[in-house]
């Protein structure tokens, strides 16, 4: 099983649907989001998207590589 774990320092609905929208098609399954809230504020400060995958997936044969994932 591979992770990955993006992170977003906006957290806006069109972030997350752009994070989701980028690695899921390249063969990435959505497992979960997790939220990092600020010292008295009601808004999340940072996201954590997680994703995971077949170690035998090679879809994307630069991802195993390393790219970054980061938006």
């Amino acid at each position: 099983m591979r992770y990955k774990v993006v992170e977003l320092s906006i957290v806006t609905d069109d972030n997350i649907e752009e994070v989701l929208n980028t690695w899921t098609p390249r063969g990435w399954t959505f497992e979960s989001l997790h939220f990092a809230m600020g010292t008295g504020s009601k808004r999340p400060s940072m996201a954590f998207l997680f994703f995971v995958r077949s170690r035998d997936d090679t879809s994307e044969a630069g991802e195993l590589l390393g790219e970054e994932g980061e938006l």
